[in-house]
């Protein structure tokens, strides 16, 4: 009796580990057949850095989400896209995860039309493992609460409108400096080889107290520093003067109104970092909304 419970626990024991060998190769598989499709281009993915301004641009047709229509109709539809929004900051650096990211609505006061909006892309649990190895400054949390929220979504659903790229969320950690960002974000410059799209989404001009609401629809408004400003920060990028936008509290005296605190701005900064030297600078959408924001957007490539 003693013989044959021992042959029940070996046997027991032997199928436990066949089947976490199977497990572990399977999923082991999974990660190769994902990597194996992100093949070494011979010309690196678009990098992006998106003005996004108000959620309402999610859903209008305008002339700001005309030129990011023009974005997706003409370049190379990538492996994935990864976004880095200045609507999730964080305490630490997370990736989503998960397979399907909700949409979030991270807003109030609009339309509801725009609370309807749902856009379907796929994650990529086996991208975000990728980030999370290939990042070494921080330890990088795998979120699975999260989703797309509108820094990300009300850009991506007109760049391409199929939802049918996989889009992932980096976060912001925002309890860390501008030069501490832009660090991180050259450990990702391996994904762009791969086919990997990086889009930073926020504002470099931002300032919400300022906006002078009666002047909204006015075409390119802004405020003498404001227009000022947003041509100082198309010079130094142009110019690839990389510390000084890491350094941009002392850019100029107006600098903390432009930026006075740096959400909308650090997206910018992943961008800049991740950019090679040589790729084109192309600005678009350049143009001040009410007076203190600003909707200038860069493609490199």
């Amino acid at each position: 009796m003693l013989i044959l419970l021992c042959i029940c626990i070996i046997c027991s024991f032997l199928i436990l580990t066949l089947l976490s060998y199977f497990f572990i190769m399977s999923n082991l598989q999974t990660l190769k057949s994902f990597t194996d499709t992100l093949k070494q281009q011979s010309e690196y993915a678009p990098l992006l850095f998106i003005g996004h301004g108000s959620p309402m641009n999610g859903i209008e047709q305008n002339t700001f989400s005309d030129n990011w229509e023009l974005v997706g109709k003409n370049v190379e539809p990538p492996k994935a896209v990864l976004v880095i929004s200045a609507h999730w900051l964080t305490h630490g650096t997370y990736v989503t995860a998960m397979e399907k990211p909700a949409t979030i609505h991270d807003f109030g006061g609009f339309p509801r039309a725009l609370y309807e909006v749902e856009y379907p892309a796929k994650g990529s649990p086996v991208l975000a493992d990728e980030i999370k190895t290939i990042i070494t400054k921080t330890d990088v949390g795998l979120n699975h609460d999260w989703g797309l929220d509108h820094g990300a979504w009300s850009v991506v659903r007109h760049i391409f409108p199929e939802a049918n790229i996989p889009v992932l969320q980096l976060s912001i950690d925002y309890h860390k400096p501008a030069a501490y960002h832009y660090a991180l974000a050259k450990e990702l410059h391996s994904l762009r080889k791969k086919g990997v799209m990086i889009i930073g989404s926020g504002n470099i001009i931002h300032n919400l107290r300022l906006v002078d609401w009666q002047k909204l629809g006015e075409e390119n408004y802004g405020y003498d520093w404001a227009l000022e400003l947003n041509e100082l920060f198309k010079s130094k990028i142009l110019h690839r003067e990389h510390d000084a936008l890491v350094d941009y509290q002392n850019l100029s005296k107006a600098a903390l109104l432009a930026v006075p605190t740096p959400d909308h701005y650090y997206p910018l900064i992943y961008s800049l970092a991740l950019q090679n030297d040589n790729e084109d600078t192309v600005f678009f959408n350049d143009a001040l909304v009410g007076g203190s924001l600003n909707m200038t957007s860069v493609l490199f490539a």
